[in-house]
């Protein structure tokens, strides 16, 4: 038998002291019985934080220094928050060690309601806000109260891949519709429509898009309101990077384009105001919202749940949302944002079988790879060995629910320097595959 800790293990034939933690698990007694996670998360998956990222931990903790281009957290790479909202948090934390109001401080919520107004988004008053830590948290609930079993809802493929988790959380069945890379990718309307089934409650439209970078006319917007009226669907739109606009582009809410339906409209602190560990988020139900008071009735009821969201997070929404809107600088034709997204698309685009659309917003793009340059079976896999060997981070395009393993997600947060490095071995890595391709395709052909 073999001995850990004065506690008797079981030892298989094979097995030594120096086995992992893991192999001790697996000789735990029959008589134990095991402990399995939900079913419910069977259809559950958020591969930008997936097990790529797990291979990339234990590399570092091996000595290896990661390029990280995979999430759009502002902070590591020099991003602060505005000092102002920093320093309103520190003088009010005093006051922030009770619960708040279930729906968030008052005062956060009329800046909300004001922000609406600059948004021209009609009807709404302090009661239609709710606050929460961050949207992750309100994508959630808001599917929570609204999903039966079976219940569908349109997603768009690419998509932010907790908006395809919380719908099958819920209960509900995500069917995806494509945004079309040919039209800078805009949604399809002609997929949308034929998406709609009898079981559909709600479409979700991420604008400006994340993972593509796309920013969506009025038209567009108008055309998927118009298919929300005639289905009686719920629109959920998150708009959390309605400020991060290039080349002059301006945003418009979909939620301002009709008052007939329903609308749950989300944004927060994490992007614009560089403030992601802040969880500072809002909820606000617009449009036609008499017919939809179970519903309501429902969010308020989740909201109360949770108690209330963190307060001092609450505390930098009002100083935020009415302060001086830092943000534009970084925008602004020379500023870094700019100067990191025009670097990234250059590099990126003299790549040879790499094409990428600028980004219009946010702060990613979403390459496509050549399939006939680069035949990938398993694009998760495809990138591992670009983490193995060159030791930069990315996500993988099905990680976004794209539906052909041709794409990748690249974040260009780093300074410009460190994305020519990092690209540059991106660059490095796709050279060595093609030539592997070359050689395999070379030797197929003198096998016919």
């Amino acid at each position: 038998m073999g001995m850990r800790s004065g506690n008797v293990v079981p030892v298989r034939q094979g097995q030594t002291e120096q086995e992992t933690p893991e192999a001790v698990v697996e000789a735990a007694p029959p008589s134990l019985r095991r402990i399995l996670k939900s079913s419910k998360l069977d259809d559950v998956c958020y591969d930008i934080r997936g097990p790529v990222l797990a291979r990339a931990k234990q590399m570092e903790e091996d000595g290896h220094k990661i390029i990280k281009l995979n999430i759009g957290n502002l902070a590591p790479f020099g991003f602060e928050p505005p000092e102002e909202i920093v320093v309103d948090v520190i003088r009010n934390l005093r006051e922030a060690g009770g619960y708040s109001d279930s729906k968030g401080l008052f005062s956060a919520r009329k800046a909300v309601v004001h922000y609406t107004q600059q948004k021209g988004i009609a009807g709404v008053d302090v009661e239609d806000v709710i606050l929460g830590n961050g949207v992750s948290e309100l994508i959630v609930m808001s599917l929570q109260a609204l999903l039966e079993h079976g219940d569908e809802v349109l997603v768009p493929a690419p998509d932010y891949p907790l908006w395809t988790a919380a719908v099958s959380l819920a209960g509900g069945k995500p069917r995806h519709y494509l945004c079309d890379e040919a039209s800078d990718w805009l949604p399809d309307l002609a997929d949308i429509r034929k998406k709609v089934s009898p079981h559909t409650k709600a479409i979700v439209v991420i604008n400006p898009n994340n993972p593509t970078g796309a920013l969506y006319p009025r038209e567009i917007l108008e055309g998927i309101v118009q298919i929300a009226r005639e289905h009686q669907l719920i629109v959920f739109a998150d708009e959390i990077y309605d400020k991060m606009l290039y080349d002059g582009n301006t945003h418009t809410s979909i939620a301002s384009l009709a008052d007939d339906v329903l609308f749950i409209t989300m944004n927060g602190l994490s992007k614009n105001y560089r403030a992601c560990g802040y969880r500072a988020g809002w909820m606000v139900i617009s449009g036609e919202k008499r017919h939809a008071a179970d519903y309501i009735e429902g969010l308020n009821m989740l909201a109360s749940m949770r108690l209330c969201s963190n307060v001092p997070g609450q505390m930098a929404i009002q100083t935020a949302l009415g302060g001086y809107q830092s943000i534009q600088d970084l925008v602004a034709p020379q500023g870094r944002l700019t100067r990191q997204r025009d670097t990234a698309h250059a590099l990126l685009s003299r790549i040879p079988g790499v094409s990428v659309m600028k980004a219009k917003a946010t702060l990613y793009m979403f390459p496509r790879l050549d399939p006939k340059v680069y035949p990938i079976a398993d694009d998760q896999e495809f990138i591992l060995h670009l983490l193995e060997e060159e030791k930069v981070l990315l996500v993988q395009g099905t990680g976004f629910n794209w539906p052909q393993p041709d794409h990748f997600r690249i974040v260009f947060l780093p300074h410009v320097d460190d994305l020519h490095e990092a690209i540059g071995r991106i660059e490095r890595f796709l050279e060595r595959y093609r030539r592997r391709h070359q050689v395999v395709m070379g030797s197929a052909k003198k096998d016919r």
